[in-house]
């Protein structure tokens, strides 16, 4: 099945380009939290993109781009959240390391809630790596079968 990455700003052109695109596997990708969660609830994709380089943390708590109402928004309509591999790949130092500890706050959030998650790389790498990098980060095994 042919995969679609859709990046927007706007609802309504991601709208649009979702239903042009009907019947392929559409990745949605948005840096407005917002849009994304009005995609996720009015639309038909499969994976939901969190991009975490751009984010900003509070000063007591994360800014994942994702919560507990999303997730129970992705399990109802069967969506996957996808993570960013070139992301972790790219950085270094102390932006690394905020980027992964914004995953794991999102593997707890899908554990808790029976959501798929899956790698979205653009260069091939190895599938154990990927699990190996998947069971550090505390995905469970039963996660871990799409990669």
């Amino acid at each position: 099945m042919e995969t679609i990455f859709i990046h927007e700003k706007d609802f309504t052109k991601a709208r649009d380009k979702i239903r042009k695109n009907k019947g392929k596997k559409i990745v949605f990708s948005s840096d407005d939290d917002e849009l994304a969660r009005k995609i996720l609830e009015k639309e038909k994709i499969d994976v939901l993109l969190l991009n975490q380089r751009e984010r900003k943390d509070r000063q007591k708590q994360r800014e994942s781009g994702f919560d507990h109402v999303m997730a129970k928004l992705a399990k109802k309509k069967d969506v996957s959240i996808g993570i960013n591999l070139d992301e972790i790949l790219n950085f270094h130092g102390k932006k690394k390391a905020e980027i992964l500890a914004r995953i794991q706050q999102n593997i707890k959030l899908c554990n808790k809630n029976k959501l798929k998650m899956i790698f979205l790389k653009t260069q091939e790498r190895n599938q154990y790596d990927l699990k190996a990098l998947g069971l550090v980060l505390g995905m469970p095994t039963w996660m871990l079968g799409e990669i």
